[in-house]
């Protein structure tokens, strides 16, 4: 697994989910973000950016259990990181 494709998920993650917190939920911002960050990231890592979706896609075979592991520590930690930023700067 390379270290690119989980910064990815992990920047991906945060920029949406920072987005989500700092929008107030406007649909058109959260849509706008992740129509952004699949362009951007989608090639490289498939611009999974959510634990569900990775699920998703180990189930279907498309990952293998190690990798799985990798992006959802990679999307929480991106997660938990937008909460920490909005919460220190909003």
């Amino acid at each position: 697994m390379d270290g690119l494709v989980l910064l990815a998920e992990f920047l991906g993650t945060l920029f949406l989910t920072l987005t989500v917190f700092a929008s107030g939920g406007l649909w058109w911002a959260i849509g706008a973000a992740l129509a952004l960050v699949v362009l951007l990231i989608g090639s490289l890592s498939g611009a999974h950016v959510n634990p569900a979706i990775s699920a998703a896609v180990y189930f279907k075979g498309g990952l293998s259990v190690q990798e799985l592991l990798y992006y959802v520590i990679s999307q929480v930690a991106g997660g938990v990181s937008a909460l920490y930023i909005y919460r220190v700067f909003a």
